[in-house]
């Protein structure tokens, strides 16, 4: 059964997720890019975080795999600490268009963080402390998810992302001409 044009699946599976219970914020309403704010799975050391990731859907989706990066920090083998990128073979190599947004947020990400996969890390040092001392690891987790991924922390973030939006608009002094300006 063929599926319907790849526009229409990208609004159905947008549809989706903003009828679910996650947060979602689209991006200049584009239904192609767009953030999801995710709890962390129980009963693991992520479980306290409030997680938010950046999505971008290409115009070939769901033919094609969406974009996956976390924007808050995260300690983790499959995630890269800085750029947030997400190393898993189901977006990356096994995508398939039977899969859809829903199934990310609520499965496969979960599922990351609760099973990492240090033979195939991102992360080196994470890859290497899951390794060698799951306790350790495990604390490395809380930490990062106490001073990035808290509720607190997150909106502070997502305040700091307005402010630098809002600056580079532009401001204007009270002559009405445009900060740095120079007369003629």
């Amino acid at each position: 059964m063929p599926f319907s044009s790849p526009k229409r699946r990208i609004e159905t599976d947008v549809m989706k997720l903003l009828m679910s219970d996650y947060e979602v914020t689209l991006v200049n309403d584009n239904m192609q890019e767009f953030y999801v704010r995710f709890d962390g799975p129980s009963d693991t050391p992520f479980q306290d975080g409030l997680w938010k990731i950046h999505v971008e859907l290409p115009d070939q989706y769901p033919y094609k795999s969406p974009s996956i990066g976390f924007v808050n920090r995260i300690f983790h083998p499959n995630i890269d600490e800085l750029s947030g990128s997400v190393c898993l073979d189901v977006i990356n190599q096994t995508w398939s268009p039977m899969f859809d947004m829903v199934n990310i947020i609520e499965v496969f990400l979960p599922q990351l963080l609760r099973y990492p996969n240090p033979t195939d890390p991102l992360n080196c040092h994470a890859a290497g402390l899951f390794s060698r001392d799951q306790k350790a690891y495990d604390a490395k987790v809380k930490e990062y998810v106490a001073k990035y991924a808290s509720k607190a922390a997150l909106d502070m973030q997502d305040d700091d992302d307005e402010e630098v939006e809002m600056s580079s608009v532009g401001s204007f002094d009270s002559d009405d001409e445009p900060a740095g300006a120079m007369e003629v």
